[in-house]
């Protein structure tokens, strides 16, 4: 028995097939979702979701949003999801280092916020590549 898994953004379908296992960031931790998963509707946190396909895991960075279960039918509503696959290394790594000074230099409560979750998403990218590289579950 299988997943089927749907990963939707505002502007694409980013994934939409069968899986055997989903491991998923929500607001309160990390859990897993296997076939005959209890229903369920929770709040995404800005992470990585890891997709098992038969032996191989697939990772993808989520920015934050709403996941349901129910019949073994998963849909994902993400703000953005970036496969591991497409996202370049070099750009990521830039992108977290820019976000460390720009979170150091940060004054106000506003702009803490702000570069806060540009480190949170930045992070989750990086995470979603080291994932994807090993290719394991952690």
């Amino acid at each position: 028995m299988a997943l089927n898994l749907r990963v939707m953004a505002p502007n694409r379908i980013v994934w939409n097939s069968e899986v055997q296992e989903i491991v998923l960031s929500t607001n309160s931790g990390q859990i897993g979702i296997l076939p005959s998963h209890a229903p369920l509707l929770t709040a995404l946190d800005i992470g990585i979701i890891k997709i098992r396909l038969g032996n191989q895991w697939s990772t993808m960075a989520l920015m934050g949003g709403f996941a349901m279960i129910e019949n073994n039918q998963m849909t994902i509503l993400v703000n953005e999801a970036e496969k591991a696959i497409e996202i370049d290394f070099q750009e990521a790594q830039e992108t977290f280092s820019k976000a460390q000074v720009n979170l150091a230099r940060a004054e106000g409560r506003k702009q803490i916020i702000e570069a806060n979750l540009a480190l949170r998403r930045a992070k989750a990218r990086l995470e979603a590549i080291n994932a994807n590289t090993l290719n394991i579950a952690d």
